[in-house]
């Protein structure tokens, strides 16, 4: 499929597709009634809020609390041409010391977008960081433009569990992904 192999120029893409981790029946990572899916859903909302502002045309994968396949989710993402592809997530680990933020990659287009996420979260949230790195996820693994997944932190740890609980740091991990977006497009 061709639409999607367009967008490895930075500069070159037009829309943002944003992509709300779990949903529907998938709770994702949850601590009591702390549930990813719906951390990840008003996060989204907020992204796109954000985007639309700087002039982004944006496509949602879910606007609801609905479960969606992850075929489905790229086969979204690959129905367009001159995108980006950006799955926002909620952390958790049995290891409940463990904090801070992550962007993962599967390609070298999908690698500067993530560096860029990565900072842009950290300056409006000042949070741990764990860095921008490759992974094998299986959305960014079979989306054909440059895609990230991001973590805005881990509802495991309870210190960052009360924080993304709060509007501000949500909409912090929002504005960051957006600023990050904008400075990937402008380094093309």
């Amino acid at each position: 499929m061709l639409c999607c192999m367009l967008a490895a120029d930075a500069a070159s893409f037009s829309v943002v597709v944003i992509d709300p981790g779990h949903g529907g029946r998938d709770k994702g990572g949850h601590y009591g009634k702390v549930y990813e899916k719906h951390l990840a859903l008003d996060t989204s909302y907020r992204l796109e809020k954000n985007l639309r502002a700087m002039g982004y045309k944006t496509v949602m994968t879910r606007r609801s609390d609905a479960f969606i396949s992850l075929p489905e989710r790229c086969r979204i993402a690959n129905r367009h041409r001159n995108a980006i592809f950006v799955s926002v997530h909620y952390n958790s680990t049995w290891k409940n010391h463990v904090s801070g933020l992550e962007t993962f990659y599967n390609s070298a287009s999908g690698k500067k977008l993530a560096e860029y996420v990565q900072q842009g979260m950290l300056r409006y949230t000042r949070a741990e960081n764990r860095g921008a790195k490759y992974g094998r996820y299986y959305v960014i693994r079979n989306t054909k433009c440059p895609a990230i997944l991001v973590e805005g932190g881990f509802i495991s740890h309870r210190k960052e569990r009360g924080r993304m609980k709060s509007a501000y740091w949500r909409e912090g991990i929002a504005r960051g992904i957006a600023e990050g977006i904008q400075r990937y497009r402008r380094s093309g």
